[in-house]
């Protein structure tokens, strides 16, 4: 029987939020992987030298999910993701670009 190991940043990101298993979002530019709670509506974020912080996006002036990647983009850059952001619509219509 083979067991999935997490890596440190997952197994920190966990530690810090409610949700046994966070969604990976992605990781930026600068190494940090960033992981969602849907519970807390929160987003941890590790650097590969295991800093962390988690950030409520209550106390942000960020609403969504999608807003945080969109600031992550722009501040940071994604070097692995996102692996979420818009909505279903928002998907759709890229769809139908490609």
């Amino acid at each position: 029987m083979t067991t999935t190991q997490s890596n440190p940043q997952e197994r920190t990101a966990r530690k810090l939020l409610t949700q046994n298993q966070p969604l990976f979002l992605g990781i930026d530019n600068g190494g940090a992987a960033h992981y969602w709670d849907s519970y807390e509506f929160a987003v941890a974020v590790v650097t590969a030298d295991g800093q962390a912080e988690t950030v409520e996006l209550s106390e942000t002036s960020f609403e969504t999910l999608s807003e945080w990647c969109e600031y992550t983009q722009n501040e940071r850059g994604w070097d692995i993701g996102p692996h979420v952001g818009g909505s279903l619509i928002d998907d759709l219509i890229e769809g139908v670009k490609a």
